[in-house]
């Protein structure tokens, strides 16, 4: 059984945009970035815990809509003065489809 989980079609994510994929660890935002590549990232800010895949997405950066923080989500780090990260799942692009090793995660969100 693969550890890699289907989740739709790169078409499906708008560009410079993001969808949710909701799993046994919390919510995962999945963004499409303007040259198609893929990115995934636990959907909490390290700063307020603000939905990231509301924010806005420019090149590799996606910025939180609540205090503007700047995360990198090839890695997860915020940038600039700011301090934290958010976890980062693998994500791979097959035949148009977007597939996250969603066994990277842990099982159970701690309190």
């Amino acid at each position: 059984m693969s550890d890699w989980v289907d989740v739709g079609a790169l078409a499906d994510v708008p560009v410079r945009g993001a969808r949710v994929v909701k799993t046994s660890a919390g919510c995962v935002a999945v963004f499409r970035a303007e040259d198609d590549r893929a990115f995934a990232v636990e959907d909490r800010c390290p700063h307020k815990a603000g939905p990231l895949s509301q924010g806005i997405v420019h090149d590799r950066l996606v910025t939180c809509p609540l205090h503007n923080w700047v995360i990198d989500l090839a890695d997860g780090k915020a940038q600039g003065a700011d301090e934290g990260a958010v976890r980062t799942v693998p994500v791979r692009i097959e035949a148009g489809r977007i597939l996250l090793h969603l066994a990277s995660l842990p099982a159970q969100r701690a309190a």
